[in-house]
């Protein structure tokens, strides 16, 4: 029986799966085309705003202010830097020997 019950189940396996299953979808419906109408009527026209309010003679002009104060005088500048010494001069050229004097008289006086 554990055979024949196999041989069963293999059989009917067999047969359901011989069978040719069609399957069939239904078609697409076309798609919806929406065509705009004409165009309604205008609507009414707004209400006017109303005008702001103006000033038919302007006002005076103000005062010209005061002059003001005269500022203080501004400190005295700090003393500038005192430079430093210079190097010294190079020697001098030696001079010439002088003349013997010739016939100058020197007189000199008593006591």
């Amino acid at each position: 029986m554990k055979y024949s019950l196999l041989l069963a189940a293999l059989v009917a396996v067999l047969g359901l799966s011989a069978c040719e299953k069609t399957t069939v979808t239904p078609a697409a419906a076309p798609p919806v085309v929406v065509v705009p109408g004409p165009a309604g009527p205008a609507g009414a026209t707004g209400a006017t705003g109303s005008t702001g309010s103006t000033v038919a003679v302007p006002g005076a002009t103000g005062a010209t202010g005061a002059t003001g104060a005269t500022g203080n005088a501004g400190a005295t500048g700090s003393t500038g830097y005192t430079g430093a010494t210079g190097a010294t001069g190079a020697e001098g050229v030696k001079g010439e020997t002088g003349k013997t004097g010739g016939d100058t008289v020197i007189v000199v006086p008593q006591k």
